[in-house]
């Protein structure tokens, strides 16, 4: 596996109630495979490459979430710039065998994300195709502080959409040049349109083939739809829960003509 860059996505994992359940419907929705024997938590592989994580919830009181781990060289070092720019280490560094160090934290919206310094693992082995990874943005109320912040912390380059009735910022790694082409995650802002008790969070994107068909798929498994499929210039997307609650995104790309 290649070493990721600073600062930009390498894992997501799935806080679920029931592994097994989730196991299940993962494996049904987008063609995963697990390993038998794997204990608690559950790596999940498309066409046999690691792209995600089943974890079980250690607290009943923790939402049930997807979740995405940025990259860093040094957790510690980066654990003190997240708190001088005003967020907040929730664990401190914990070792993880010997495939890496994880840490949790929050942006100062209340957003929160994980750090991976890789050990044996570097991260994803498979993203951007269908059946894996493939973006991230954060949602927010403060997206001054909080455009602040990640550009701070992480060195982020930033670049707001054309259409100014859209508050979107896309965001590109340290030494990129910011745009589109270089974007590896972005942040949006949490409008009237959301429940006025909705906190800052992150949603995970999935590559698919077809976002219709996946949208359907979920719906047969047991999840909700919480945004019906709609295009955007990038695809087609939907936001969706699997049958435990935990909410994420589906894109499907353009096909070519």
């Amino acid at each position: 596996m290649a070493a990721f860059p600073e600062g930009t996505p390498c894992w997501v994992d799935a806080a679920l109630p029931d592994v097994e359940a989730g196991k299940r419907f993962y494996g049904e929705l987008f063609g995963w495979t697990f390993r038998e024997g794997d204990g608690p938590q559950a790596d999940a592989f498309s066409d046999g490459k690691l792209v995600a994580a089943l974890v079980p919830k250690t607290d009943g009181r923790m939402p049930t979430v997807w979740g995405v781990y940025f990259a860093t060289a040094d957790a510690g070092t980066l654990g003190r710039k997240i708190r001088d720019a005003g967020g907040q280490v929730i664990s401190d560094r914990q070792p993880v065998g010997t495939s890496g160090t994880a840490s949790v934290a929050a942006d100062p919206g209340g957003a929160v994300f994980g750090l991976w310094q890789s050990g044996d693992r570097d991260g994803f082995e498979k993203q951007g195709e269908p059946g894996s990874f493939c973006w991230a943005e954060v949602y927010t109320r403060d997206p001054e502080r909080v455009d602040a912040f990640y550009e701070s912390v992480f060195g982020f380059g930033g670049t707001d959409l054309p259409d100014s009735s859209v508050d979107f910022r896309m965001w590109s790694p340290a030494g990129a040049e910011p745009g589109e082409d270089t974007a590896i995650g972005g942040r949006s802002v949490i409008t009237e349109a959301f429940p006025a008790e909705m906190p800052g969070h992150f949603l995970i994107y999935f590559s698919v083939e077809d976002c219709d068909d996946t949208v359907a798929a979920v719906t047969r498994l047991g999840g909700r739809i919480q945004a019906p499929p709609f295009d955007i210039p990038y695809g087609r997307i939907a936001v969706l829960s699997d049958n435990q609650g935990a909410t994420f995104a589906v894109l499907a790309e353009p096909k070519a003509a």
